[in-house]
C-alpha cells in the first residue's frame, strides 16, 4: 500500500480521489479491510472518510432526513434516530455484532451492495435517493435502487455524500431472519413502510437476491384493502396471502420448459426460504398496521 489521505471535507476527498484514481475511499472498513486481509484486494492506496464531519450527521430539507454517507449502524440505532426513520434505525440495530455496529457505516453499505446488506431493502422501501459528490463541487442525485440495479455507476472520483430519505411520520419494521452463515447475517429480510399520505404500502425483500426486490403488483393489491380513514387493520387472512403474494412474487415458481413439459417443482431449501419470506412479509405489515 502506497499512501493513506486522511481529508476533512467531502470535496477535499473527491480531490484526493481525482488525483489517485486507484485509491479507494474507506469509512468503517468492515467490509474492504476483510478482502484486504483475505488477499483478494491491494489498493495502490486508501482515502479515509472518518475525518470528515459533514458526513456523519444529518439535517432536513424539505421535508426528508438528508442523512450522511458516514452515519454509523450504532449512532442510528439510537432512539433519537429511530423516531425518524424507525425501520432503518431497526436494521441498524441488527447489522452484527457491536464491532461491526461501532464501525460499519450507511454510505459503506450502499457502495458495497452486498446482498445481506441490512439497510438495502429499508432504503429500496423508503425509495431514498444518493447525492453523490463529484470534482468540482458537482453533486448529482441518483435513486438508490439504480446504483444497486447497477443501471447507474460510480464513477471513479465520485464519492456517496449523503442519502435522502423522505420522513413519513407513519409505522415502518424491518424484520429479518438469520443462518449460520455469519453473525447476524440475514438468509432473508424484509422492509415494511406504510405511506398514508398516498395511501400505499411499499415492501421491499433482500439477501436473497443481488439487489431488494419490490413486489409492487403485492405492494397495490395489499393497499387497496387498508381503510386508510379507519382503523388500518386487516384480517389475519388477508395478512398471510399478503405473505404468500410477496414471497410468490420474489421467489417465483420455474417456468415451464419450451417443449411444454410440466416445469421442475422447486428445491426444499428454496421452498423454506420461500415461506421464510412468507412469514416475515406477513409479521412486519401486522405490526406496521398495529
Amino acid at each position: 500500500m502506497q499512501s493513506v489521505t486522511l481529508p476533512a471535507s467531502l470535496d477535499e476527498a473527491v480531490a484526493a480521489l481525482e488525483a489517485m484514481p486507484a485509491a479507494v475511499p474507506v469509512a468503517g472498513g468492515t467490509d474492504l479491510m476483510a478482502a484486504v486481509n483475505k488477499g483478494l484486494l491491494r489498493p495502490s492506496g486508501l482515502v479515509g472518510l472518518g475525518r470528515i464531519s459533514e458526513l456523519r450527521g444529518w439535517h432536513y430539507q424539505d421535508g426528508h432526513a438528508l442523512l450522511g454517507a458516514g452515519l454509523t449502524h450504532a449512532r442510528m440505532g439510537r432512539p433519537d434516530f429511530a423516531a425518524l426513520i424507525p425501520a432503518l434505525a431497526a436494521s441498524a440495530r441488527a447489522a452484527g455484532p457491536p464491532q461491526i455496529r461501532n464501525a460499519g457505516t450507511l454510505g459503506g453499505n450502499i457502495a458495497t451492495s452486498a446482498p445481506t446488506g441490512d439497510a438495502l431493502p429499508v432504503l429500496a422501501a423508503l425509495e431514498a435517493e444518493l447525492v453523490v459528490a463529484g470534482p468540482g463541487g458537482v453533486r448529482r442525485e441518483v435513486p438508490v435502487s439504480h446504483l444497486l440495479a447497477g443501471r447507474e455507476m460510480l464513477s471513479p472520483a465520485e464519492l456517496i455524500g449523503f442519502v435522502r430519505v423522505p420522513l413519513l411520520h407513519a409505522p415502518q419494521v424491518f424484520l429479518k431472519a438469520t443462518g449460520r452463515t455469519g453473525p447476524g447475517r440475514a438468509t432473508a429480510s424484509v422492509a415494511i413502510v406504510l405511506d398514508p399520505a398516498r395511501r400505499g404500502v411499499r415492501c421491499a425483500v433482500g439477501a436473497i437476491a443481488p439487489m431488494p426486490l419490490r413486489p409492487l403488483e403485492a405492494e397495490r393489491w395489499i393497499a387497496s384493502l387498508i381503510d386508510w380513514d379507519g382503523e388500518r387493520g386487516l384480517a389475519p387472512d388477508a395478512l398471510a396471502a399478503f405473505g404468500e403474494y410477496v414471497a410468490a412474487a420474489c421467489i417465483p415458481d420455474h417456468a415451464p420448459p419450451a417443449d411444454g413439459s410440466e416445469a421442475p417443482p422447486l428445491s426444499p431449501a428454496v421452498l423454506h426460504l420461500r415461506r421464510t419470506v412468507a412469514a416475515l412479509a406477513r409479521r412486519a405489515l401486522g405490526r406496521a398496521l398495529s
